[in-house]
């Protein structure tokens, strides 16, 4: 028998991580030692592993650069519309083997680094996530960024360059603890700082009213100093760039107060000011209403639209000559998108540049201002949605307050035009909520002052049509669009399942990877016994590679012929982690009553960081450890049941997890996950799904045919009746044998002997005031789980369906979701032509 390959000799065998020509390799071993020599000369001779990292990190980099410059200079000279996605969280993850896959380098690096005695992974592996995001909305962001440069729109991404991006999770004797994310502690080799575009950005002050207009004064300064991350399409040579802002006290900061013998005390002030972009807040889906995160959200917009304003004013490339003055053709132009109403102040903002310093007539700064603004909203709970109080707004940024409010007398005169006497509708759309402190309802903002409005599932788009944004809707109905959100496949199938990747391409050829539609043609192998073994075999390495991986990091053993049964997302009590819990506890019970039957082997695995300040998620991580350290010590289980909570879940693990999985867990309550996209990932990568009818799960089961998902539990409307009727725990509990069990061993310390009453809050949250109904799912939980171990035992017919599943994502594209916002909302139309290489003489 011929021995294994090895991994570099596998990866070798992969067409489409790229050629790798003897030129193209000899050329990236010289520009590699070059860039070791430069690392190396400054005061060391002996090269670590990071040493190594930079280096190929530099090198690959130096492929970027002059396609970057090359692609900003053809959008000067083309002067096309551009997009402006503005985002207070990118969740990029790593960089490096990215831009090799995206520029099919990948091969030809291997060889090179090969060849210099080296193992890529282990040099991929010293970069540092960019963990500047909390979960589905800044991870959205990034996987937009690629798709927007693959489909060749002129684009750029602007947010918070955060010194330190969502917390690295430990768990401790089973509770999570937080430590600072120092992702730059060693350097980050894929930014370049543009100290020569830095702009200021104001804050406090006071507002005088002159016959000319009105003046914003006495603010106090800080500046904002951008820092350009290329971001290059997949293969097409263009580079487009993401910028974020870090902010820099002035260099008179404090000091122009002459407060004698203050100067050292003046000289450390200037944190105050630099503190703006220090840290992420590590909220998802919840609203903190602090005064450092309004300033960031207005620091990156004031920052961001002068940029824009500066770039809609000069027309060539280099040139700082003023060339447009008619700020009509701005919507021409320009579009903006907002991610969520976190960046909702570019909407007053823009009419303060517009009307304060353009000197526009309001009339006309507002048809610019809506024509050019759109409004993506991401969540409809409650506690998620902005509403800052008034007299922190008037504080802080007193002309946005006195815009704020004649954009919403203005609109409440169009109301009440349309309705009159209706006053009730009038206190429901005012953008200004009265009662106890008044606040400014920054969604309200974000509609009024926007041409689109978008949720993100179709599901979800008619929930807000319907229920949440009803009056808006009834008002102006053509404002609201549905863009159900989607994944790049650059990312989430070639990079992180290259196996995958080429057991398809070997069927339908590499097209798929520009045009996720094509994996249709997979459809016409279902029955194929070679390509059902195929994807067979590709799932059993990506979990033999996983299980390693956890030996190594978490010293567990597992067993890699149980299904591997994963739910990673951030802990939230709408996802009903909980729910989970009560299916392990149930499934350990039954196999703890008949140990000699054939159980089907699982191994959970849950992952995702709780809020620091969300207690309950915090108890939901620490009964999960709890449970597992019942179960995997339990001798009568053995390996049939294991659970694992996987540790600082982030877009790295996220790559070696889920091309791991069988079963993927999405089983949030009807009508509160707008839409997921850890879904997507899953399907893609060869799991089945166990869900409910929730966000894009129901476009999911559209796609590849409800039969080929584990549909269960209620539906919204199901949910909306039960709230109507009264929704009542006892009632479950006392019907349901197995649930009265498993509930009553977590109140009675069955999972904490040494604490006995340590989840008594979790028992009495979902006893007496669970707004997600955990109980009402559970029976219908537990069968359906059922049928997935009967389906499991089947291994053929398993597969098939994972192939159903795979075959129906290509509407999960983000390639699909950019092209349909870029004609349906930004008015420009994508490109799947190249652009010549910055090598080909034009």
């Amino acid at each position: 028998m011929s021995k294994p390959l090895s991994d570099h000799d596998r990866r070798k065998q992969i067409s489409v991580r790229g050629l790798a020509g003897v030129e193209n390799v000899a050329e990236l071993k010289q520009n590699f030692n070059r860039h070791l020599h430069f690392t190396l000369v400054k005061d060391r001779n002996v090269a670590t592993k990071r040493d190594y990292y930079f280096a190929l990190a530099h090198t690959v980099r130096e492929h970027l650069i002059g396609r970057w410059i090359r692609t900003q200079q053809y959008y000067y000279e083309k002067d096309p519309k551009r997009v402006y996605y503005i985002s207070l969280e990118f969740y990029m993850g790593r960089t490096l083997q990215n831009t090799m896959v995206n520029l099919a380098l990948e091969n030809a690096c291997d060889e090179a680094t090969y060849q210099l005695g080296l193992d890529m992974e282990e040099l991929e592996d010293m970069e540092e996530d960019a963990g500047l995001g909390n979960g589905g909305l800044g991870r959205l962001a990034a996987c937009f960024l690629d798709s927007m440069a693959s489909l060749g729109l002129a684009a750029y991404g602007y947010g918070i360059r955060y010194e330190f991006g969502i917390f690295n999770q430990k768990i401790v004797n089973g509770w999570q603890v937080e430590e600072a994310d120092d992702w730059l502690r060693y350097g980050n080799p894929w930014e370049k700082a543009r100290p020569e575009y830095m702009r200021p950005v104001h804050f406090y002050g006071r507002t005088e009213h002159h016959p000319d207009g009105v003046k914003w004064v006495d603010t106090q300064v800080v500046l904002a100093l951008p820092y350009d991350t290329p971001v290059p399409g997949y293969r097409n040579n263009v580079v487009n760039t993401m910028r974020l802002w870090s902010a820099k006290a002035p260099c008179e900061f404090n000091l122009k107060d002459f407060n004698v013998g203050g100067y050292i005390q003046a000289v450390l002030d200037r944190n105050l000011a630099e503190n703006i972009s220090r840290v992420l807040y590590p909220n998802d889906n919840f609203f903190e209403g602090k005064e450092l995160r309004l300033k960031q959200e207005y620091f990156v917009v004031s920052a961001t639209l002068q940029d824009i304003i500066r770039r809609f004013k000069v027309s060539k490339f280099g040139s700082r000559e003023i060339a447009r003055t008619d700020f009509s053709k701005l919507p021409d132009k320009v579009a903006i998108q907002l991610n969520d109403t976190h960046p909702a102040m570019a909407i007053p903002e823009l009419m303060r540049v517009l009307v304060d310093e353009e000197k526009l007539d309001w009339d006309k700064a507002w048809d610019i201002c809506v024509r050019t603004c759109a409004y993506t909203n991401h969540t409809v709970l409650p506690e998620a949605l902005e509403r800052w109080p008034v007299d922190l707004f008037a504080h802080l940024l007193p002309r946005h307050l006195e815009i704020v409010y004649e954009i919403n007398r203005r609109h409440l005169e169009r109301v009440a035009a349309k309705y009159p006497g209706d006053f009730d509708r009038l206190c429901r759309m005012s953008l200004i909520e009265e009662g106890g402190q008044k606040r400014i309802n920054m969604a309200h903002l974000c509609i009024v002052g926007s041409h689109a409005v978008n949720g993100v599932a179709q599901i979800h788009s008619d929930i807000l049509k319907a229920t949440v944004f009803k009056d808006f809707y009834e008002m102006e109905p053509h404002k609201f669009q549905n863009k159900t959100n989607g994944i790049t496949p650059r990312r989430w199938l070639v990079m992180c399942n290259p196996g995958l990747a080429e057991v398809i391409a070997e069927r339908i050829g590499e097209d798929f990877i520009r045009d996720l539609d094509q994996l249709q043609g997979l459809r016409n192998y279902v029955n194929d016994d070679a390509f059902i073994r195929d994807v067979a075999k590709v799932k059993q390495e990506n979990k033999l590679k996983f299980a390693v991986h956890l030996e190594e990091h978490y010293k567990v053993k597992i067993n890699p012929n149980s299904m591997f049964d994963i739910q990673v997302k951030r802990i939230h009590e709408y996802k009903r982690q909980l729910l989970n819990c009560l299916h392990i506890i149930t499934y350990y019970n039954r196999i703890k009553k008949e140990p000699n039957k054939q159980w089907t082997p699982r191994t959970v695995m849950i992952g995702g960081k709780a809020a620091p300040g969300y207690h309950t998620a915090k108890m939901i991580i620490r009964m999960i450890t709890a449970i597992g350290e019942v179960v995997n010590n339990d001798p009568v289980v053995g390996d049939r049941l294991k659970v694992i909570f996987l540790e600082n879940y982030r877009v790295t693990l996220a790559e070696k997890a889920i091309p791991a999985a069988d079963l993927s867990e999405q089983i949030s309550t009807a009508g509160t996950e707008a839409s997921g996209t850890g879904n997507m990932k899953f399907m893609l990568n060869g799991a089945l799904t166990i869900g409910t009818m929730d966000g894009a799960n129901v476009e999911m089961a559209e796609e590849a045919g409800e039969g080929n998902l584990f549909i269960f539990g209620m539906r919204v409307d199901d949910v909306d009746a039960l709230d109507m009727k009264g929704y009542h725990a006892e009632e479950y509990y006392n019907r349901l044998p197995e649930l009265k069990q498993a509930i009553d061993q977590i109140a009675g310390g069955f999972f904490s002997p040494k604490q006995p009453d340590l989840f008594k809050e979790i028992v009495n949250m979902l006893m007496h005031h669970d707004r997600f109904k955990v109980f009402a799912d559970y029976e219908d939980y537990i069968k359906c789980q059922e049928k997935v171990n009967e389906l499991y035992k089947n291994p053929k017919e398993w597969t098939k369906k994972v192939i159903y599943n795979i075959a129906g994502c290509g509407k999960f594209s983000s390639d699909r979701t950019i092209a349909q916002y870029a004609r349906e909302i930004w008015g420009m139309e994508p490109t799947l032509e190249k652009l010549p290489a910055p090598d080909d003489k034009q």
